[in-house]
């Protein structure tokens, strides 16, 4: 078969081995696969380039993608489903893998249910809030790197006695502040599931501080604040929230009303370079594996995904139609460990 393979959305570590995963298996088939370059871009540009196994013997430890990737939304261009169809067929290719989250994946979902198209999916974000799956990858390695920001700050906090602010990403989803905040042994956390109670914040902070002379906090830079702003929207409809600041906002507020010397450290896109953690080299190969068996047992419309430890199927619709976001159980532990 001829074999399609696309990264779309935000760039993180893990795509590179999903695309080796996908080669080496394929190349069990005697598949051809060609890359998509950018994203949905390059389908609708037809922009490609040949995968060969030369091109994936080095990878496996390289962060972002080989094939480049953007926020191209097919059906944000005048009859850009048409020419991703039109283009497929042009192309010869007779399936798609796009490796994406929920923007990507759901156009995927869209051009199979309305045009049939034979797609499968690979599910990646960093934000882990994909649904149908338990983990995605790109999130560990960005807590990971989370974490070792957050040690550092101790380090800088303890020394000249102030309360550390981190903001981290996570647009709609807090999973990245809230796993930072526990596996780094932070003291408050805020995320965007949960309305911020800067008063009650302040005050767990003030008596931190008197106990052991600093305090840490993590901030999901998708946090509501009462203050209104107008911004930029990319082609999907989401804020691009690079420019909101909401890390020095939390922070002004806890100097002010703690009376407390306090810092802040945006780490933004350093959490989606580098190096992919064992674990998401290990869940990329896997899926993208997965994927190109799902291909051949023509289970179009469906995308691997992560069930315990187990790879599994799951509907494209049903992973792309709601966000999985953190629930108060887990907020709840979090408050348990803030003493």
């Amino acid at each position: 078969m001829k074999i399609g393979v696309l990264t779309g959305g935000g760039d993180c570590p893990g795509l590179n081995p999903a695309i080796r995963g996908i080669t080496l298996r394929a190349e069990d088939f005697s598949d051809e696969v060609v890359g998509m370059l950018d994203g949905w871009k390059g389908l609708l540009e037809k922009e490609t380039m040949p995968i060969s196994l030369s091109d994936v013997d080095e990878i496996m430890r390289m962060g972002g993608t080989i094939l480049g990737t953007s926020r191209t939304n097919p059906y944000k261009k005048e009859g850009g489903a048409e020419i991703c169809k039109k283009n497929m067929a042009e192309l010869g290719l007779e399936a798609l893998i796009a490796i994406g989250g929920e923007d990507t994946l759901g156009v995927a979902a869209k051009l199979h249910k309305e045009f049939g198209l034979p797609v499968v999916g690979v599910p990646k974000t960093m934000d882990n809030d994909l649904s149908c799956t338990d983990y995605t990858f790109g999130f560990d390695t960005s807590v990971t790197c989370a974490i070792d920001a957050l040690e550092r700050m101790r380090d800088t906090g303890r020394s000249h006695r102030r309360i550390m602010v981190l903001e981290v990403m996570g647009r709609h989803a807090g999973w990245v502040a809230l796993f930072t905040a526990i596996g780094g042994g932070a003291d408050w956390v805020l995320i965007p599931e949960i309305e911020p109670d800067v008063d009650k914040m302040c005050e767990h902070l003030i008596k931190v501080k008197e106990r052991k002379g600093y305090a840490l906090v993590v901030v999901s830079e998708g946090i509501k604040l009462s203050h209104k702003k107008k911004e930029e929207i990319d082609e999907f409809g989401h804020m691009i929230l690079q420019k909101r600041g909401v890390g020095q906002h939390i922070a002004e507020e806890i100097e002010q009303r703690t009376k407390i010397e306090t810092r802040v450290a945006v780490i933004g896109h350093i959490q989606r370079g580098g190096p992919p953690t064992l674990f998401d080299r290990i869940l990329g190969v896997r899926v993208g594996v997965f994927a190109v068996d799902l291909v051949h047992s023509k289970r179009f419309g469906k995308m691997a995904a992560l069930s315990g430890n187990n790879i599994i199927e799951a509907d494209l619709f049903d992973a792309t139609g709601r966000l999985k976001l953190v629930d108060k159980s887990w907020y709840d532990l979090a408050l348990t460990l803030f003493k």
